[in-house]
C-alpha cells in the first residue's frame, strides 16, 4: 500500500492506478525526503511533481510544508486517481495553512511549453521506458522554469543511463535504491 510517509497527512492512505504506472516505494520517498528535509527546500516551495501517477511525491510534498503543488500526469485515470488523493490530502491539512494542489491531466512536454509558472522543487518519475530522449527534452524545456536554487529529482532504473541533462542542469548526486536510481540536479547557467 502506498502512503503518505509524513507531515500533517502522515501515514494517509493513496489511491493508485491498477496499471501503467509504478509507484515510488514507501522506503525510497522517505530516502528523497529525508535527503531534502536536510536542504530545507520543502516547506514553502513551489513543487512540480511530473509523470505524477498517483500523485505520491508532490503529495509527500504538500503534506511536508510545500506552499504550491501542481502534479503533472497525462493518463486520465491516474490523473482522477490524483484528484482524489489530493482532495484526500486536503481534508487533512490544517485548515489556516493548506497547500494549493492542482492536477492537471496534460502530456509532460505540452505542460511544460504552456506554462509560465517557476518552481522551486521538481520530481520526474517517468515511466522506465520513457527514451532517454524524451525525457532529456522534458529537461531542456524544464530548465529555463526554475528558481535560481531549484532542485531536480529524477528517478530511473538502475540500469537506466544518466539522464541527458541538457544546458540549463548539472548532476549533483546519484543515489541507487536496489533497482531503482534517483538522481538529483541543479540549474546552472547556459554557456555563452
Amino acid at each position: 500500500m502506498t502512503r503518505i510517509v509524513a507531515g500533517f497527512a502522515g501515514s494517509l492512505p493513496l489511491a493508485v492506478p491498477k496499471t501503467g504506472t509504478r509507484p515510488t516505494s514507501d522506503r525510497v520517498r522517505e530516502a528523497i525526503f529525508s535527503a531534502l528535509d536536510a536542504r530545507d527546500i520543502v516547506r514553502g516551495a513551489r513543487v512540480l511533481d511530473l509523470y505524477a501517477g498517483s500523485g505520491a511525491l508532490g503529495l509527500e510534498a504538500a503534506s511536508r510544508g510545500a506552499r504550491i503543488v501542481t502534479l503533472v500526469e497525462n493518463s486520465f485515470g491516474a490523473a482522477r486517481l490524483c484528484r482524489r488523493n489530493t482532495d484526500a490530502v486536503l481534508r487533512a491539512a490544517p485548515k489556516k495553512n493548506a497547500p494549493k494542489i492542482k492536477v492537471t491531466s496534460q502530456a509532460v512536454q505540452s505542460f511544460l511549453a504552456a506554462t509560465g509558472e517557476g518552481f522551486d522543487l521538481v520530481f520526474l518519475d517517468p515511466p522506465y521506458d520513457l527514451p532517454e530522449a524524451e525525457l532529456g527534452h522534458n529537461l531542456a524545456a524544464l530548465a529555463p522554469l526554475l528558481d535560481e536554487d531549484a532542485l531536480v529529482v529524477v528517478e530511473r532504473g538502475s540500469r537506466s543511463p544518466e539522464p541527458i541533462w541538457g544546458p540549463g542542469l548539472e548532476s549533483e548526486r546519484r543515489k541507487d535504491y536496489g533497482d531503482t536510481t534517483v538522481w538529483y540536479a541543479f540549474p546552472v547557467a547556459p554557456q555563452a
